[in-house]
């Protein structure tokens, strides 16, 4: 809980400490839409401190070579040892003492684990939510913004910031936000974008004429092969926003086969789906699920369907007729 006795400088800290420390949920996520609906000027706070965190983060790791770079951003880091620290360098950008300087970090990888989902604020102001198994890097400077999925999922909020384009890239497919709010899926048959708010101009690097670039808006879905062909979805929104359940723990189904709904829950469980008969495979289901209950999802399957479900094995939920 924060300390009411400390100045909104130590409460943004307070916050960006707890998103960093791995221990994020629900409940965590509402109390800080209450905290920034107090007053406008918080938004902006939270985001450069963030920044700050990440420069701060920086400057005490060690010394590191080459070889000994991890993979993976820290999850366990010195919060409330640091803590301090980062709510001087907070109180700092309220006084003004930084000005309009803006505040620049280096590339920045991100991972999340089977089952975790994350959500960053950049130090643009922009705000990233990073699904199940993803990974990306991220590079902020003075003159672009620029993020490089290397697999997995992730939605964007973007800050406006005409000068500096915010990019993203996939096997090959650039998505470039013209103000907007999009999600990024990579696929093993390609690349899967989704807009929930303004327009998306997406490409790929195989194609020659800046002519041939699709514009997507809100509502609507592309698909972009490794052949540079691209199936465009339109009027699409209902389903755009079940797509991005995820973002609130959630899957959401409607007229879906049991074969996708197997492939969703597995993205996000060790404890794996598998349907061992291909004409139940193909029915078709309707329901919203947690993401993290596939025993409750193969129960609903096995009333619905009138399906057999043998749950005795720790690591397989295996659904047949």
């Amino acid at each position: 809980m924060i300390d009411k006795s400390g100045s909104v400088a130590d409460e943004a800290a307070w916050w960006v400490a707890k998103m960093d420390s791995g221990r994020w949920d629900a409940a965590d996520e509402i109390a800080l839409s209450q905290w920034l609906a107090q007053d406008a000027i918080r938004h902006g706070l939270l985001l450069r401190t963030q920044a700050a965190w990440v420069a701060t983060d920086l400057a005490l790791r060690p010394p590191t070579t080459a070889a000994s770079i991890p993979d993976v951003v820290p999850e366990a880091r010195p919060i409330w040892h640091r803590r301090n620290l980062l709510a001087g360098l907070a109180a700092v950008i309220v006084a003004g003492v930084i000005g309009t300087t803006r505040i620049f970090v280096p590339e920045t990888r991100y991972v999340t684990n089977l089952g975790e989902i994350r959500r960053v604020p950049l130090a643009d102001g922009s705000i990233m939510t990073i699904n199940s198994g993803s990974a990306l890097t991220v590079r902020i400077d003075a003159r672009s913004r620029q993020i490089a999925l290397a697999q997995g999922e992730a939605w964007f909020e973007v800050a406006h910031d005409p000068t500096r384009p915010f990019v993203v890239t996939a096997a090959g497919v650039t998505a470039r936000a013209l103000g907007t709010a999009f999600s990024v899926r990579l696929r093993p048959a390609g690349v899967e974008i989704l807009v929930t708010d303004g327009t998306v101009e997406t490409r790929h690097e195989n194609t020659v004429s800046p002519s041939a670039a699709t514009r997507l808006t809100a509502g609507q879905r592309a698909f972009v092969d490794a052949r540079a062909a691209v199936r465009f979805e339109a009027d699409r929104a209902s389903a755009v926003d079940r797509a991005l359940a995820w973002r609130g723990g959630m899957i959401d189904l409607e007229g879906d086969t049991l074969a996708s709904a197997a492939e969703e829950f597995n993205r996000y469980n060790t404890r794996k789906i598998v349907v061992s008969d291909q004409q139940l495979a193909g029915e078709k289901l309707d329901g919203v699920f947690r993401i993290n209950d596939p025993d409750g999802f193969a129960r609903a399957v096995k009333v619905s369907l009138d399906a057999t479900v043998s749950d005795t094995d720790p690591t397989i939920i295996r659904i047949t007729r």
